[in-house]
């Protein structure tokens, strides 16, 4: 786990950036506090921070190898982990004979690249963001793992293509690449509906990232050529007649693999721990190969938002050691600023603050954590996903009828039983399900935004995904979406960049290429059935998880947001923080003020809402206008040139 950049020019001016790439690299230094180098050529400058996990003393990125007679002829910068590193190295061993110089799991990656191509990425198991510079072809090649664990960020201009692990190193970058530092107001309205920056954008018109699943070849002078390697379908296997256990039995085996995959460190491995089922999969897994696990957990001091009690009661049963941290609402405000610098573009999910808290502590114990990120949208974990059956009679109707449902809901008063059922009922799922979050409605939106577009819809993000899975059932089609929108836009990014803010590498052995291959072809009553989710799964896992966790309710992560905005812990210093920001162009501040009076009146829950506003606000403020602070240590790392 590290933090890489680079800037491919197409004047064989490499060499006069390495300063500027420094710079660059310093500012993620966070990502990896244990060494700091650059490399170039002509063309290429690449910077590396790297968070020593194995072959600690050897695997120096930028790595540098070539077969015998090209020594040196391909240069790696890498950030993430190969779990399967050790097989990979035997093969490549015994089909082409090949030499490793290090014990390290990024070697075996420019090895598989000089003999497979670009195919190695269909190779690897893992989580990864890479760049591999061929000095004979002249070609840069750029890749991200298939889930889009891994970020990167490419700017393309002038001055040549600049791309980095995190934004703020690329946002140094956008002068020699000859790039503006402008917004982009359609990113701008997609991340106040759905409280996140959905993929390939950024709130920067001029920077965007490298989609999940893809990778990208690079010439000097030329833009970008972008590939997708890895397209999840969710494939129906119908259970034949008494193959349930099977089935059953097989997700349980490729689960057993991915951890003790995941377990492969020169380092401690700890595990998050929260109250659910996912989580304490990965933690009991986890302890069959260190019996001396650490576990994690977090919550508040508030009665009712917090999974604390659920988690010890689990660590015990599992025999783990247990540390929790609890966050109070002072903590929770102080902590914001420093947060989203270190997310580099707003997402506006308030589970991000006790992650946050949470990575700290167990970085004070451990190197690497697990956690049950992907459970739910690879075996249908979310209770959203229950909404096909409940409207199953509205398919049923002609589009007329529907209409008029959803015509006569409009004139049912707000708040009536029955009014948001015939709304949906209504709606296509195309139309109703946006992914797993929605602030603003259309309404809304207009009157919150100053320059709203109408043209500028979800359905600019969600269409194309929808596209793709015509032939699947609904919750199939719903997983699906959340796999592009929601997964990585926001589960993912908190995990990465917010354990990383930490120094803490955070492993995910749900999102493991075998696990999908046994999830992606469950039946719906698979995962929807006998009134719960992931059904499947929690028929694998009854001999693992302690009795408690096996059929608890899925809570997510609660916080206390609603209470803490109405009361006494936030509300002032949320009206302050919207009084003083200086993005009047942007959002029409009377009118979030009016939510936020609702909200403490009572009338409305607008929570959600006025956190996406909050977060982009203080966004604004430290990367627009400098009027925010956000405090983050001066850690003085080297960076050996």
């Amino acid at each position: 786990m590290c933090g890489l950049l680079g800037m491919l020019t197409g004047d064989a001016s490499a060499a006069t950036l390495v300063e500027l790439a420094g710079q660059a690299s310093h500012c993620m230094r966070h990502r990896g506090p244990d060494d700091a180098l650059t490399w170039n050529d002509d063309d290429l400058v690449l910077g590396f921070n790297r968070l020593s996990i194995i072959d600690i003393d050897h695997s120096p990125q930028p790595l540098l190898w070539g077969p015998p007679d090209q020594p040196d002829r391909y240069v790696l910068a890498f950030n993430g982990e190969i779990y399967n590193y050790i097989e990979l190295r035997e093969q490549l061993q015994r089909e082409f004979g090949a030499v490793f110089q290090t014990g390290g799991d990024g070697e075996p990656i420019v090895v598989g690249f000089h003999h497979w191509g670009p195919q190695v990425v269909t190779r690897l198991r893992g989580m990864f963001a890479f760049a591999v510079w061929d000095t004979v072809e002249k070609t840069l090649f750029l890749a991200r793992d298939p889930f889009g664990i891994k970020p990167l960020y490419l700017a393309t201009g002038p001055g040549g293509t600049g791309f980095g692990s995190e934004k703020k190193s690329v946002l140094e970058m956008l002068g020699t690449l000859q790039l503006s530092d402008g917004l982009d107001p359609r990113a701008i309205e997609h991340y106040t509906v759905l409280q996140y920056v959905p993929e390939p954008e950024s709130l920067h018109a001029d920077i965007r990232r490298l989609e999940s699943g893809t990778y990208a070849t690079v010439r000097p002078g030329q833009a970008p050529e972008v590939t997708r390697y890895f397209n999840p379908r969710f494939t129906v296997r119908p259970f034949a007649r008494g193959s349930e256990q099977a089935r059953y039995d097989e997700i349980a085996q490729a689960l057993r693999d991915s951890v003790a995959k995941h377990m492969r460190a020169d380092v401690t491995v700890g595990s998050f721990l929260s109250g659910g089922i996912d989580s304490t999969a990965i933690a009991a897994l986890a302890i069959q190969h260190n019996p001396d696990l650490i576990t994690f957990t977090t919550g508040f001091e508030r009665d009712g938002y917090s999974e604390v009690d659920v988690a010890a009661e689990s660590a015990e049963a599992i025999g783990a050691r247990h540390i929790v941290k609890v966050v109070s609402p002072q903590e929770y405000i102080e902590a914001i600023p420093k947060i989203i610098w270190y997310l580099d573009d707003p997402v506006a999910d308030p589970a991000l603050v006790p992650l946050y808290f949470v990575a700290a502590e167990a970085r004070k114990h451990v190197k690497v954590v697990l956690s049950g990120e992907g459970a739910d949208e690879l075996f249908g974990g979310y209770t959203i996903y229950k909404e096909p059956l409940s409207l199953k009679g509205f398919d049923r109707l002609s589009p007329g009828l529907r209409r008029a449902a959803g015509r006569l809901s409009d004139r049912i008063p707000e708040g009536t039983r029955g009014k948001s059922l015939l709304h949906r009922g209504s709606l296509t799922l195309e139309e109703r399900y946006y992914g797993n979050a929605r602030s603003f409605d259309d309404d809304r939106l207009r009157r919150v935004l100053r320059n709203y577009n109408p043209a500028w819809t979800h359905t600019d993000v969600t269409a194309p995904i929808y596209a793709q899975s015509r032939e699947m059932d609904p919750v199939a089609r719903m997983q699906h979406l959340d796999l592009f929108t929601w997964l990585r836009g926001d589960i993912l990014v908190k995990a990465d960049k917010i354990t990383m803010a930490n120094s803490l590498e955070l492993r995910v052995p749900f999102l493991d290429k075998e696990v999908f291959a046994v999830a992606e072809g469950l039946p719906f009553d698979q995962k929807i059935s006998h009134g719960t989710t992931k059904y499947a799964l929690r028929k694998a896992l009854d001999q693992i998880v302690p009795p408690h966790v096996l059929h608890r309710k899925k809570l997510g992560f609660p916080v206390p947001l609603r209470h803490w905005l109405a009361g006494p812990e936030m509300y002032d210093w949320a009206r302050e923080t919207i009084v003083a920001s200086d993005t009047d162009h942007i959002f029409d501040k009377q009118f979030v003020l009016q939510m936020l009076d609702e909200h403490r009146a009572g009338t409305v829950d607008n929570s959600r809402r006025i956190w996406t506003v909050l977060c982009f606000m203080i966004w604004y403020g430290i990367f627009v206008d400098g009027s925010i602070d956000p405090q983050i240590e001066q850690r003085d790392y080297p960076v050996r040139l």
